[in-house]
């Protein structure tokens, strides 16, 4: 019984959106997932997945993929990246991965989760500056980071309703709070004021320097995205 990550596996089950623009290492990426997967993960074990999860526009459209993954083994637990255009309410979502008899896998949204003795925490968060601003649409940004942050401290107030010991609780996000010259400051005082040592995050595609993990306040920041770990789930250790 262990517990994983790997985030941002871009399936593509039911669409076209071929992934290896981004880098050779995405050529037949589904094949590598499922391969060294079930090399890997028993049904015992838990993975965590923050975000990014299937290209599918609609929960009809990500059908596919959430077969896909509920065909491998162990637990799973997904959260929303900016790429999730099908998530929807979890309860709506729940409703629809019974339907298609997709059990294992559970949603961290404004909540907490309980696996393999540690407690798990996250939202989507928020990755640009408001200078570096560039998206199609006006984007408040002080809005989003204020959203984001509000619910990352529902899902910490919520994991600490859950211990029942020193059990560690681990953050993960889609996007980086911490990366190269990037801080947002309001998610990871957040972090820090849960006394959070651990955080794990994904997005960041097409770099893979061996220093892709970083301390700031405190805290470890590190980068599980699908192509950065060669589609091998991370385990986590106590």
């Amino acid at each position: 019984m262990a517990l994983y990550t790997i985030g941002d596996l871009h399936l593509s089950g039911s669409v076209n959106k071929p992934m290896d623009k981004f880098g050779s290492r995405w050529t037949d990426h589904a094949n590598k997932i499922r391969t060294r997967w079930t090399h890997l993960i028993t049904e015992n074990d838990t993975v965590m997945l923050p975000g990014d999860f299937s290209w599918g526009m609609t929960l009809d459209e990500a059908a596919a993929d959430f077969r896909f993954l509920s065909a491998l083994p162990g637990k799973k637990i997904l959260s929303k990246g900016n790429h999730d255009f099908w998530w929807t309410g979890v309860s709506k979502m729940r409703q629809f991965l019974d339907s298609i008899g997709s059990e294992d896998i559970t949603f961290l949204h404004n909540s907490a989760v309980r696996a393999e003795g540690f407690i798990l925490a996250g939202s989507r968060g928020w990755f640009l500056e408001e200078k570096q601003q560039n998206t199609i649409f006006p984007t408040d940004y002080e809005k989003l980071v204020n959203r984001e942050t509000m619910r990352l401290e529902l899902s910490l107030t919520e994991a600490e309703k859950l211990r029942t010991g020193n059990e560690e609780i681990l953050v993960f996000l889609h996007f980086p709070p911490v990366y190269g010259d990037f801080l947002c400051r309001p998610l990871v005082e957040t972090m820090q004021a849960h006394g959070i040592r651990r955080c794990y995050f994904g997005h960041i595609h097409g770099r893979y320097a061996p220093d892709a993990a970083a301390e700031y306040g405190g805290i470890r920041f590190e980068l599980v995205s699908a192509d950065f770990l060669d589609f091998v789930p991370l385990r986590i250790f106590a």
